[in-house]
């Protein structure tokens, strides 16, 4: 061996004849000055830089300095170098084909000779041929002492000049030719192959790097070119014999720039995950806020891929595999909920994300330009409709609704006329008066469809402020309205209606609950509610004769306050769409829809119809069910879709109506304001805003955006009963109802302290309509999990 040594650092090279020595250092030494490569300036020549020779065998040492060692043998290694080349090249001349048949020729396997083959799509092993295996196959030891069987297409390199090769020699062997790989070495060869566009075979470029083709020499060789990605091409292979050319200049600096830009992009990998690594292992309250993680462009770029990866919803492969890459650094499996754990250990998610708020696109926020436009309409405060508005100041009015109603669309009035019959006013919010069709504000409104409920927050169709202070109805103050008057027949039918721009000043502001409440108090100074309640009851009845089905049942209503905290608060409710209170509104929201169906149809006006065909369900199959939640759900799963029209009112069979239409919720539901912009503009006598079919097609979006809504509340929901149902005590019993049996005696069942349906396998005996206790037996919201266990009584 030889070693070469410049300011204490080694090389070593195998061992070579005496006179071709020189040739290699020249090489090295050359290609620093000829190609600047390698910076010479690296050395620092103001000091004795010594370039030693030992020949380990003898143990002759022959020293220079780099100047001296440059001027005493420069000459020799021209002359050497022109002969050499000469003689390279006359080898290298030959053609592809010839030289690879020659060599298929000289490398028949046969027993002892040592070869390279691929174990599997990661492992390659150096190994001693040992014996035919049938007639292509071989038996071969490997370096780890394994004997198996190849397929000659396994085989990656023969190593030549090797007879009877000993098994236990393959590590070191192994090692000496990983010690002796220099990468650099490849850039003279190709440089010098590149000046004649000559190709070279794994030997011939032994000769030229190394001096010689002997056994290590050649697999060295063939080890850099078989890991080269950057000099060399595979022109042309037979079995395991191949022929190399050399790149082209222009191709070779591209992969020299892909390969930088690779380093660099590794560096900021390393970096990013040791910045994810140092976040997840910070406490909950110390880990960095989510803005922090945008503040540099190329960490923002990542936690983006990383969050649609999340969400799947990437917008290219280049975000997919950046996500792909960064969790399989972080040792993690490329799924949509590594990541989206990723993200909530990092701190950028909260425990709690709500995942389908992301999925959905939903908008959350205004921009400036809205909010800017809807602050000047409050400041404006100009009423279009005042000289044709009937003053109702002096009616009691009541508003009724949930207690965390952020902004009110309907409130109440009612009283008996002389001759006994109801009159019913229906008040509702009359934002039309605020915002006119096709204007920025209604713009922003279509696209959104609905404002969006959820356990955790709302996001209101209008911008807050003036859906709040200014469309909102509010308790003692005159607000503007849209008031439909019914009076109703003994039966309840509808005797008479009218429809008016108003003006009202709401007297309570009352929950469903503490409507239930005076309802049940029967005060005398409260006529006009139960004079409201008298009215609902005489409409529930003459739908029910109408063939009205009723669907009434338990709901749950969950209120989180803190959402982002890893345990905030929850507050669950169940309502009971049979509360008189709740009843009532009911009532009166599907009187009010009759009314307008009724006014539209008669005037003709193009207004968002809707009804249900008039399933044929005959009600009385299910009288054996036990009346309330048992037969509402077995009725509801034979009902058909709800139908629209836009040009006449159609049937609603399951309200028992001749015709509806939603008017009630004109802040929250685009639907209705539509239909409010239609009726406004009859009663003032403007031509109407939109025909039949620009109704239509506008409800082809909100009614999209309204469907996305509505199964978000549903998913947001049963997450947060879920994990209200994971903090409860394990030893917690709930009572349950059995609606119906699935499979043997797994039933589905309605917890009715929870409002809420699952399954569980109860006893035999039981039947449906029964009362159960279960308890919950597992819970895991993020992965949509619930089971629950009955609890037997033992008697």
């Amino acid at each position: 061996m030889v070693v070469r040594t410049v300011n204490s650092i080694s090389l070593f090279r195998s061992t070579t004849p005496p006179s071709q020595l020189p040739l290699t250092a020249f090489r090295r030494y050359h290609q620093i000055r000829a190609f600047n490569y390698l910076h010479f300036s690296r050395f620092p020549v103001s000091k004795p830089t010594l370039f030693s020779y030992r020949n380990l065998k003898t143990g002759g040492c022959r020293s220079y300095s780099v100047q001296s060692f440059v001027d005493s043998v420069i000459e020799e290694f021209e002359a050497l170098r022109r002969r050499r080349i000469r003689a390279s090249n006359k080898s290298v001349l030959t053609s592809n084909k010839e030289l690879v048949d020659d060599k298929l020729r000289k490398q028949v396997l046969q027993k002892g000779l040592l070869l390279e083959f691929k174990k599997d799509s990661e492992r390659i092993l150096l190994a001693v041929a040992q014996k035919p295996d049938g007639r292509r196959n071989w038996i071969v030891s490997d370096q780890n002492g394994v004997t198996t069987s190849i397929k000659p297409q396994q085989i990656t390199y023969i190593v030549p000049g090797v007879d009877n090769f000993n098994t236990t020699e393959i590590s070191d062997f192994n090692q000496r030719a990983q010690n002796n790989l220099d990468p650099t070495l490849l850039e003279f060869a190709w440089l010098e192959l590149l000046e004649g566009n000559k190709s070279v075979t794994v030997e011939e470029l032994a000769e030229m790097i190394f001096g010689s083709a002997d056994p290590l020499e050649c697999y060295c060789a063939h080890l850099l070119l078989s890991r080269d990605e950057v000099y060399f091409t595979r022109l042309d292979s037979k079995g395991s014999s191949s022929v190399y050319g050399p790149r082209p200049t222009v191709q070779v600096e591209e992969i020299k720039r892909r390969v930088i830009a690779k380093e660099a992009a590794d560096k900021d990998l390393e970096e990013f995950v040791q910045l994810l690594r140092s976040a997840k292992a910070m406490p909950p309250r110390g880990k960095p806020s989510k803005c922090s993680w945008k503040a540099e462009d190329k960490i923002w770029h990542k936690i983006e891929s990383l969050e649609a990866f999340a969400i799947d919803a990437c917008k290219d492969d280049v975000q997919k595999n950046t996500a792909g890459v960064i969790l399989k650094a972080m040792g993690l499996s490329k799924t949509a909920g590594s990541a989206v754990n990723l993200l909530t250990d990092i701190g950028y998610f909260p425990v709690h994300v709500n995942l389908d708020l992301l999925k959905f696109n939903i908008r959350t926020s205004y921009p400036d330009h809205i909010l800017s436009a809807a602050e000047n309409i409050l400041q404006e405060s100009h009423d279009p409709d005042k000289d044709d508005r009937i003053d109702l100041t002096h009616l009691k009015v009541y508003a009724i609704d949930v207690d965390e109603a952020d902004e009110l669309d309907d409130a109440l009035s009612a009283t008996k006329l002389h001759d006994g019959r109801i009159k019913v006013w229906i008040h509702v919010a009359d934002p039309a008066s605020f915002v006119k069709p096709g204007s920025l504000i209604d713009r922003e409104a279509l696209q959104r469809g609905t404002s969006v409920f959820l356990p955790t927050a709302t996001y209101p169709m209008f911008p807050e402020k003036l859906a709040m202070q200014g469309m909102s109805l509010k308790q003692g103050t005159i607000c503007r309205a849209v008031t439909v008057s019914v009076v109703l027949h003994s039966d309840g039918s509808i005797a008479e209606y009218s429809v008016n721009n108003s003006i009202i000043k709401p007297t309570y502001m009352l929950t469903y609950e503490s409507a239930s409440e005076l309802l049940n108090l029967n005060l005398e100074e409260e006529l006009e509610l139960r004079i409201l309640a008298e009215a609902a009851r005489l409409r529930l009845q003459w739908r029910r004769g109408q063939g009205a089905i009723e669907t009434g049942s338990l709901e749950p209503r969950i209120k989180v306050e803190n959402p982002d905290d890893p345990e905030p608060s929850i507050r669950l409710y169940v309502e009971d769409q049979t509360d008189p209170a709740m009843r009532l509104v009911s009532e009166m929201m599907i009187l009010c829809g009759e009314a307008i169906a009724t006014f539209g149809s008669a005037n003709k006006i193009p207004l968002p119809y809707r009804g249900q065909p008039q399933s044929k369900i005959d009600t009385s199959a299910f009288n054996h069910l036990p009346e309330g939640p048992v037969r509402s759900s077995a009725i509801v799963k034979l009902m058909r879709a709800a139908e629209m029209d836009y040009r006449k009112a159609i049937r609603h069979g399951i309200l028992g109506i001749p015709g509806y239409v939603q008017f009630t919720s004109p802040i929250r539901r685009y639907m209705d304001l539509l239909a409010h912009y239609q009726v406004k503009a009859f009663l003032k006598g403007d031509v109407l805003p939109f025909t039949s079919g620009q109704m239509e097609g506008m409800a082809a979006s909100v009614n999209m955006n309204a469907r996305i809504a509505k199964k978000l509340f549903s998913s947001s929901l049963r997450y947060w009963i879920l994990e209200y149902l994971r903090r409860q005590p394990k030893q917690r019993k709930f009572r349950a109802l059995i609606l119906k049996f699935l499979k043997d005696r797994n039933a589905s069942l309605l917890l009715l302290e929870v409002g809420f349906q699952a399954t569980a396998w109860v006893s035999v005996g039981s039947h449906v309509g029964d009362e159960v206790e279960v308890r919950v037996e597992e819970a895991h919201p993020r992965d949509d999990i619930i089971s629950f266990k009955e609890v037997v009584q033992v008697t």
